[in-house]
């Protein structure tokens, strides 16, 4: 136990660790109680018990690749898609507001429909109506230009997951069109334009080893981003990955204190797929250092069509019953949620 305490301190104190230190933690879960205790006393020394909370607007499901592991990919004919009208997203916004909310985050897959006028539109609109909201973009990858037009409209966060950064990795999760390179041209495309940027992975993808878990942290500590999402590979039946174990609670815990060990100040959300992988997923997450909720402001009538894994959880409560539950969780793991934008640029 000495040699544990040695390296989580050097963790803590380095906000690094050789490869070799992190395959080891990663391995084992000989270190996690004192791991999570210690991820724990950092994001309270930082944030105390606050707990900040986003209200997802998933404002379509239609989109353009053909990701192995997504259930809204292009070639799932099994689902029926939809698109919400700016009316819509901006009566979402409304009910979000009442019910305290003071970010929204408009997350979709990549439709070409809503070309670079339209989501300009959409985020003007928003702006126009919260000033001093906090309006985050997951959109997928654009051209800088693009990136740039939704800054200038009012945006300011922007969540692009890389996923894997390990480039053959990357080969046996998306198709031939899509590539690694491409989706890290995005990201520092994004923190060059000045948008507070989130990247992320998952873990537990099919063929992931530890290696490219290692791959991902350090491509972290050269993108050095703001928020850092990551959640469990869960399997959705339409596509080629349904046959493929859904990915380990217990690495994505490990992970979180790791990342919080790494990058104190970030914004890390217990995921939706955590809480979905069990019954007390999130309020694992926060107690290993998590931060942030995402509730789900979308109309209830599309909520069980942004499926992009099996099983998801909240797909029927209205939103001010998702507030609700998600409160009353944060409160018993013993934090509080709390309207603040949190650490907000602009």
């Amino acid at each position: 136990m000495h040699y544990w305490n040695e390296i989580i301190r050097s963790l803590t104190d380095k906000r690094d660790l050789s490869d070799e230190q992190l395959k080891l933690l990663l391995d084992s879960d000989a270190a996690d109680g004192l791991l999570f205790a210690q991820a724990d006393a950092v994001r309270k020394r930082i944030y105390g018990t606050d707990v900040y909370i986003r209200g997802l607007i998933e404002y379509t499901n239609y989109c353009k690749n053909n990701c192995c592991y997504c259930g809204i990919r292009r070639d799932n004919c099994n689902i029926k898609r939809y698109r919400l009208t700016k009316e819509e997203i901006l009566s979402c916004c409304k009910e979000g507001c009442a019910l305290g909310y003071r970010t929204f985050v408009l997350q979709g897959g990549e439709d070409p429909f809503y070309t670079d006028d339209k989501i300009c539109e959409i985020v003007s609109a928003v702006r126009g109506l919260y000033p001093d909201c906090a309006i985050t973009l997951s959109l997928g990858e654009k051209t800088k230009e693009s990136y740039q037009a939704y800054f200038d409209a009012g945006a300011n966060r922007y969540l692009l997951r890389h996923e894997t950064a390990d480039a053959a990795h990357y080969r046996k999760l998306h198709p031939e069109e899509m590539s690694l390179e491409i989706r890290k041209r995005c990201l520092f495309d994004l923190k060059e334009i000045g948008y507070q940027v989130g990247a992320g992975f998952m873990v537990g993808s099919p063929h992931q080893t530890t290696d490219c878990l290692i791959s991902d942290l350090r491509f972290l500590q050269e993108l050095s981003p703001d928020m850092i999402g990551i959640g469990p590979f869960l399997r959705h039946k339409d596509t080629p990955f349904r046959d493929h174990p859904d990915g380990s609670l217990a690495l994505t815990l490990r992970l979180i204190a790791i990342l919080r060990l790494m990058f104190p100040h970030a914004l890390i959300p217990a995921t939706t797929a955590l809480g979905t992988i069990h019954p007390e997923g999130r309020e694992m997450g926060l107690r290993a250092g998590a931060n942030v909720v995402m509730p789900n402001l979308s109309p209830v009538s599309v909520r069980k069509l942004y499926s992009l894994y099996d099983n998801k959880i909240c797909t029927g409560e209205e939103s001010a019953q998702c507030r609700v539950c998600l409160e009353q969780r944060v409160k018993n793991a013993g934090y509080q949620i709390v309207t603040d934008i949190g650490n907000v640029r602009r």
